[in-house]
């Protein structure tokens, strides 16, 4: 295990977050100057893993301001939804914002619900972890709003966790769902009310899940989908532990990863997102790689966590930083080149592969 990248994971992300708590995806990466509530969470909770309380509390109190301050947003939305009409854009939650907490006008898949989800969870992981008696009334109305958001909205198709297919729901959106609606019910932050609703939303989540995500034994990337696996599928049992979905030696996660290891685990040991990708000509990610390895860690295969360990750490550079994917055995290789003319070099840091590796490293600690 590499110590120095687990010191130089932890600087990266302090010095990528902002005075106001936002956490930067990548600091060099110009479409990702932004900050979002999922990749945010995660960031906020490997810090957490690692005793670093404050950063991860300006991080939740940053985000139950942002949704605060859009208080009327989401009550329009309730409004408009509980009375059958169409939602238009402005009536929706964004998915990123700038690190100075506004709305990006440029256009972007903002109909993306995994964040919300992931934020609850990270809520109440949050004030496990650091030992939180009480929690903040931002915190507490900001939970509540967001409970009632993805009550009403949680069936409609929505961008997935990689901003793609619109017109689907993604299994692994509806992990995050789950696990934060579950997680949030347990929480002092919500009243009784509020409380029952995130619980019978969760059950009825996880039906859905169980009843229509499910083929040929195994899950699926989309609700009613065709035989088709996504990496992002790991979500359903790790990292949420008590809150997930299945438990990580449920017979359907097990079908589950098996599928995944068939299909998205490339020769050189890093993970796929799912088979048709061609984002940089669908490279292995390394976030991906390292919730593998906490998959692992869980079901008791240590040897094979510190094989997704040492992937990951293998592609740190000179100074530590850690990519977004490497294209070094792509899906797609012909989508390569395109997306360098696009967009430039893969994202290099990415702060979420550097929370994720921090997440494995912690969890293999244990």
């Amino acid at each position: 295990m590499h110590t120095t990248l687990v010191t130089r994971s932890i600087a990266l992300i302090e010095s990528g977050q902002a005075a106001n708590g936002a956490y930067v995806a990548c600091p060099s990466y110009p479409t990702y100057n932004y900050c979002w509530f999922r990749d945010g969470t995660f960031i906020a909770y490997a810090m957490d893993l690692w005793q670093k309380h404050a950063g991860a509390w300006r991080f939740y109190d940053w985000a139950a301001q942002i949704i605060g301050a859009r208080t009327d947003v989401i009550e329009r939305c309730l409004e408009k939804s509980n009375q059958g009409q169409p939602l238009n854009p402005a009536d929706l939650l964004h998915t990123r914002y700038t690190l100075d907490g506004q709305q990006s006008d440029e256009d972007w898949p903002n109909f993306q619900l995994d964040g919300f989800g992931t934020l609850l969870w990270g809520f109440q992981r949050h004030m496990q972890l650091a030992g939180m008696d009480t929690i903040p009334a931002s915190w507490a109305s900001a939970a509540s709003l967001l409970v009632h958001y993805l009550a009403a909205l949680w069936p409609r198709p929505n961008y997935d966790c990689w901003e793609e297919f619109p017109d689907q729901i993604a299994t692994s959106t509806l992990a995050t769902l789950h696990a934060g609606l579950h997680a949030i019910s347990t929480a002092p932050a919500l009243n009784e009310r509020d409380a029952i609703l995130a619980c019978e939303t969760a059950g009825k989540i996880k039906q859905w899940v169980q009843t229509r995500a499910v083929y040929d034994g195994h899950l699926v990337k989309h609700i009613d989908g065709e035989d088709a696996v996504d990496a992002s599928l790991l979500w359903v049992s790790v990292p949420f532990g008590e809150h997930a979905l299945f438990s990580g030696t449920d017979p359907l996660v097990q079908a589950t990863v098996a599928r995944i290891e068939s299909d998205l685990l490339g020769d050189t040991g890093g993970v796929h997102r799912y088979r048709k990708d061609t984002f940089y000509g669908g490279g292995e990610w390394m976030l991906l790689t390292a919730l593998l390895g906490e998959y692992r860690v869980q079901i008791g295969d240590r040897m094979g966590a510190n094989q997704c360990l040492a992937y990951v750490e293998a592609h740190a550079d000179d100074e530590g930083h850690l990519p977004e994917q490497s294209s070094a055995a792509p899906l797609s290789p012909a989508d390569v080149q395109p997306w360098l003319e696009c967009w430039g070099p893969v994202a290099r840091p990415l702060l979420w592969s550097h929370a994720a590796y921090l997440s494995l490293y912690a969890k293999l600690l244990i």
